[in-house]
């Protein structure tokens, strides 16, 4: 029996048999499943911003973005992500703002939408198919 993780997507084949460790999961960041409602709503209500996927594990459930106005690079989990592709380094993405907990000095990019997809790039769907691009 695997245990329930928030990243874990439905057909995600890091559940495939192996030997999953707590400490190979991400440290525990209000993912959308646990966000507040009045985060959740600052953040929907924010403006939207551009950046390309710099690194994505889907394993690790987790990524960065590098935002286009030059500033630091964003943390992006995978429950943020909206659309059904696994984005992978070169992909031109949008996304919103939500402060980290507890000091709320840093971000994460949430609304996570992919726009433009990696050229020469071969995708991989939530459910396993690889579509090249």
């Amino acid at each position: 029996v695997w245990p329930t993780f928030p990243f874990q997507r439905e057909g995600s084949r890091i559940w495939e048999r192996g030997n999953l460790l707590l400490r190979d999961l991400p440290s525990p960041l209000p993912t959308k499943r646990t966000r507040t409602y009045s985060a959740t709503a600052r953040a929907s209500a924010g403006p939207i911003f551009k950046g390309v996927c710099k690194q994505f594990s889907r394993s690790q459930g987790h990524g960065f973005i590098t935002p286009e106005n030059g500033t630091e690079d964003i943390f992006v989990h995978v429950s943020d992500i909206e659309g059904e592709y696994v984005p992978v380094e070169g992909d031109e993405v949008t996304y919103k703002v939500c402060p980290i907990p507890p000091k709320n000095q840093k971000f994460q990019a949430v609304e996570v939408v992919l726009t433009n997809l990696a050229p020469h790039t071969k995708h991989e769907t939530w459910s396993g198919q690889i579509i090249g691009s």
